[in-house]
């Protein structure tokens, strides 16, 4: 069978189909709505496509930027917040007539690279979306790891281990909370940064542009990130001491920003000698949405399994 993979993003809806050696055959990806409704009208499209570019019917697996509650069965903490309250997985099976199989989008990305990625080979890797949000995802040996509450890997919101010389004003973010790592490492967090100390609005690509041209505020502002990437990193290290960092996620593709992170976290754990790879990832920034397929395929394979 093959399996289908669906990334909702807070700004594009991916969808791939990969055949059961991992074979690429079919990618769409379509601005995603503002509307929990029109969300579902989206997904059913991009399935309906998917199905006729497989010749049939395929497994389903949906990566959401937040996480379905185990008590509610609703979805929570998601930054696409017109996703929050609503049981996505039930609708879209209702919707789609078979089972949808969701996990929170950084570990769909996490269990891609750790398939066939740049964490392949590993025993524990950690995951990081860096992108419109930041979240983080564990897989060990092959699984992943979601937690009790299926919060495990949402490194994004805890507090930024801040240097003792901060004095900007700490950033409010979504989930209701000051200075979360959030709102110091996302796209639209370097932008505010850089606005914070030059008073001008740039772009993260425009910012990036800059510093290659020699600008000393670009530079400066890309300097900030790679430091606070290296604080909040090290806080992953010293807790879970996983064999693999994969960064992913539209910020991941700064220059050298792995090898950057990599040189500075040394400075920031609790080791003699730093020996964590962190890389970029191999899939493309959006490497979750064939972590996507992976989970739909496998959901399917338990059912299978426990029904013989």
């Amino acid at each position: 069978m093959t399996a289908i993979g669906i990334d909702l993003g807070g700004t594009k809806t991916e969808a791939i189909v990969l055949a059961p050696d991992g074979r690429e055959l079919f990618r769409q990806r379509q601005p995603t709505p503002r509307r929990y409704d029109e969300t579902l009208d989206l997904i059913a499209r991009l399935v309906a496509a998917a199905d006729v570019a497989a010749g049939g019917p395929g497994s389903i697996g949906l990566g959401i930027p937040g996480t379905l509650s185990p008590l509610s069965g609703k979805v929570k903490n998601a930054n696409s917040t017109w996703l929050i309250g609503h049981a996505i997985d039930r609708d879209l099976a209702t919707r789609l007539g078979r089972p949808v199989a969701v996990m929170n989008d950084a570990n769909c990305f996490a269990l891609s690279e750790a398939v066939d990625g740049a964490g392949a080979g590993h025993g524990v890797v950690f995951g990081v979306i860096l992108g419109t949000g930041v979240g983080g995802g564990i897989v060990v040996n092959g699984n992943i790891l979601d937690g009790a509450q299926r919060i495990a890997g949402e490194w994004g919101h805890n507090p930024l281990p801040i240097d003792p010389g901060y004095a900007d004003p700490l950033a409010d973010c979504y989930c209701g909370r000051q200075g979360c790592i959030e709102t110091f490492l996302s796209g639209p967090a370097m932008e505010r940064d850089h606005e914070l100390h030059t008073g001008r609005h740039r772009s993260t690509r425009e910012i990036v542009v800059d510093a290659s041209r020699g600008d000393p505020a670009a530079v400066a502002t890309l300097d900030r990130y790679v430091e606070r990437l290296a604080r909040s990193l090290a806080l992953v290290i010293n807790i879970l001491d996983p064999d693999v960092i994969v960064l992913g996620g539209g910020m991941s593709n700064l220059p050298d920003l792995a090898d950057r992170a990599e040189a500075a976290v040394g400075g920031y754990l609790f080791t003699d000698q730093p020996l964590t790879p962190i890389r970029r990832h191999r899939h493309g920034d959006a490497s979750g949405v064939r972590g996507a397929a992976w989970l739909g395929a496998a959901a399917v394979v338990g059912q299978s399994s426990g029904a013989s």
